[in-house]
């Protein structure tokens, strides 16, 4: 066990973290910042980190796993990681933190926003990680996070202009308008995933085999959005689109004056309200 007590601030490239890191930077100077990087994030992710950076006036660790997304493919079988089986979660991101910790004690800031207090985020279960949650007991809320960012001059990440989270580019997460979105802004990583995901239904009997239907139901996860392959989503592009405006224009209504990126997260939700991962949409 170390002597001294580390302080360490996660960063996920979204907007509340990168907020947290801003806020701490003069309260706890020794602040180790750092981001699990899976080696799958969206370009406008990396991007938004050099810039943190630059404001921070200190790196940001870059932590990556020993062993890829294929490696761990192959481990779990083929298996596309789900909100049942968050191997990807578990295996590129919460180990390779704790590696980088250690046993050395430690203090982790969270950010929790006090809007949202009832929301979890990564917690650790080893005894020398205490986790604690400045924006809840300093009141900051949502428009507290965003007055930070502009005052540091970093704003937000480019990727808000389409989707509201942050993760990896095939994240399961993601609703339909944001594949749709990812097949737009990056057409290459579009289809990449589909390549995985097109390996995963073959090697799976998915095309017409009813032990497919047998593996579904036994909650193994063959395509990446919610039993529908990418090809299918795509093919609804002017559909989801369409239902997409109608949600914009629903949120704009409720939301007079709000920010573009604002009225988009509310859309989304109406759109396709499914939940987020705890580790990575900070």
């Amino acid at each position: 066990m170390a002597d001294s007590v580390r302080h360490i601030c996660g960063i996920s490239g979204g907007k509340d973290s990168s907020a947290l890191a801003v806020y701490m930077r003069d309260r706890v100077p020794e602040m180790e910042y750092f981001f699990c990087d899976t080696g799958a994030e969206l370009p406008e992710t990396y991007a938004y980190l050099d810039r943190l950076e630059t404001a921070l006036g200190k790196p940001i660790a870059r932590l990556n796993p020993k062993k890829g997304f294929d490696h761990w493919f192959d481990v779990y079988r083929g298996t596309l990681p789900s909100p049942q089986m968050r191997w990807c979660t578990a295996k590129m991101k919460i180990e390779p933190l704790e590696e980088w910790i250690g046993e050395d004690a430690a203090v982790s800031y969270v950010a929790i926003r006090a809007d949202e207090a009832t929301r979890k985020g990564y917690v650790s279960t080893k005894p020398n990680i205490r986790t604690v949650f400045p924006f809840v007991e300093d009141d900051i809320d949502h428009d507290g996070v965003l007055r930070l960012l502009d005052e540091a001059g970093i704003g937000l990440p480019k990727y808000y202009e389409w989707r509201t989270r942050s993760g990896c580019y095939f994240c399961f997460y993601q609703r339909k308008a944001e594949w749709v979105g990812l097949a737009e802004k990056h057409p290459e990583l579009f289809n990449r995933a589909i390549a995985i995901e097109s390996k995963v239904r073959q090697d799976a009997g998915a095309d017409g085999d009813a032990s497919f239907g047998q593996y579904a139901m036994k909650g193994r996860q063959y395509t990446w959005s919610g039993g529908e392959s990418l090809p299918d989503l795509i093919a609804r592009r002017e559909e989801i689109l369409e239902r997409h405006a109608k949600a914009m224009d629903s949120a704009s209504k409720r939301k007079k004056n709000k920010p573009v990126w604002d009225v988009l997260g509310d859309a989304l939700d109406d759109d396709d309200d499914s939940a987020q991962c705890s580790v990575c949409a900070l």
